[in-house]
């Protein structure tokens, strides 16, 4: 869990006992709660009103078919050509000096 050992979190958990105390631990978790869910609640209205707003607009075009148009889409097919010619090499690797 973010790269914190068990020594490490129970270090961090006797200092914000110590900090705190036992009796304020509880109301901080509920804050804290409460503050992740009306975030998650905020974020979710957001992303409802962008969609409601494509859907009203006609926009319906999804990220990735965005991405696959224009210049960009000819590069990504010559980096797949290049891909296919490297995998379908077979043999010893002969360097060129």
């Amino acid at each position: 869990m973010f790269g914190i050992g068990g020594g490490e979190f129970f270090l961090i958990i006797l200092v914000v006992l110590m900090l705190f105390g036992s009796d304020k631990i509880p109301e901080i978790a509920r804050g804290l709660a409460k503050g992740m869910q009306q975030l998650k609640n905020a974020t979710n209205e957001i992303k409802s009103e962008i969609h409601n707003s494509a859907d009203l607009d006609g926009l319906k075009k999804t990220f990735t078919e965005i991405g696959n148009e224009g210049p960009q889409n000819d590069i990504r097919a010559e980096i797949d050509k290049v891909k296919e010619d490297i995998e379908d090499m077979s043999g010893p690797i002969k360097r060129i000096r």
